[in-house]
């Protein structure tokens, strides 16, 4: 089975990578740093590895490697929490999803013959947030930048299935493993000075990176998974909870609060996405039956930070 991926050399997409071609899967890495993609994913290691550059937001030769592909899987997209929101950079965050996500869907459509299945990341903050409110895949969307962003990411996305493709949307909480966001969190707790940042009472909704790159995997081959799919785990916390459970399992203090200033001089607009959160529980990912490894944050942080 031949798999595209782009997003491949990511926090998520180098461990599905590893993931998949370690069950024998042929990949296509689709990049846009060739050089890096290398030095993630060496020849020595994936002799099999495909890789091919690619501009995301534009048409060109790399469009026609997806042809004969069995299935297409769409991680790609600027980070949202790196530095401040910016109009420019929120434009790229933006572009990388709307018109990387264009771009994909043209190219499925024109390959010959037509992978059957994208798998096309999204984000729970298309949502919106609050600290009262219960969302799951049925919920409608919030009117925050963040829910703009995923509203336009998923609306190009759906156009593959004018081609007859079969499309699984995965609305990914914070996902938890060694790198990623946790790397930034766990860091005041290394310095004896952790504590929840801003109120502590907004929602964390998370998913260990086992558990998404197994979910990643289910909507790949099973034909019966369409449609939205909320990817966190059953149980989301408040930051509250967070920060004294990450302080239980790395033997830190956890009493010391992150002001809310404090993250808003550092990121800007971009606080958002740590200073309010949202309740989001994924109903019709345990409606498949999909089996959690890490049903709780608990056993989540302690298999990654010890």
């Amino acid at each position: 089975m031949k798999v595209a991926i782009t997003g491949a050399t990511g926090f998520v997409g180098s461990r599905l990578v590893k993931r998949l071609y370690g069950e024998g899967y042929r990949i296509l890495v689709l990049t846009r740093n060739t050089v890096f993609a290398q030095k993630v994913f060496p020849s020595k290691a994936f002799p099999n590895l495909e890789i091919i550059a690619y501009t995301p937001t534009a048409s060109g030769s790399w469009q026609s490697a997806i042809a004969g592909c069995d299935g297409v899987i769409n991680l790609a997209g600027e980070s949202i929490a790196e530095g401040r929101w910016t109009s420019e950079r929120k434009q790229e965050i933006l572009n990388s999803r709307k018109l990387g996500t264009q771009k994909i869907v043209e190219a499925i459509a024109n390959a010959n013959p037509k992978p059957p299945v994208l798998v096309n990341a999204s984000a729970i903050g298309y949502y919106g947030t609050s600290e009262t409110a219960t969302f799951d895949e049925t919920s409608l969307s919030g009117n925050d930048f963040l829910a703009q962003v995923c509203q336009a990411w998923e609306a190009e996305a759906r156009k593959v299935k004018d081609a007859g493709v079969r499309l699984v949307i995965l609305r990914l909480g914070v996902v938890l493993g060694n790198g990623g966001a946790l790397d930034k969190m766990i860091l005041p707790f290394q310095l004896f000075a952790g504590g929840p940042i801003g109120s502590g009472r907004q929602w964390f909704s998370w998913i260990h990176v086992d558990d998404l790159v197994n979910l990643i995997l289910q909507a790949l081959i099973k034909p019966e998974i369409e449609g939205v799919y909320n990817a966190t785990a059953p149980k989301p916390v408040r930051m509250a909870d967070l920060s004294q459970t990450l302080g239980q399992v790395m033997n830190r203090p956890s009493w010391l609060p992150v002001p809310a200033f404090a993250i808003e001089a550092l990121l800007g607009d971009g606080a958002i996405v740590v200073l309010e959160g949202q309740q989001v529980l994924p109903k019709r990912t345990v409606e498949t039956g999909f089996k959690y490894k890490y049903l709780n944050l608990q056993s989540a942080l302690t298999q990654i930070l010890t």
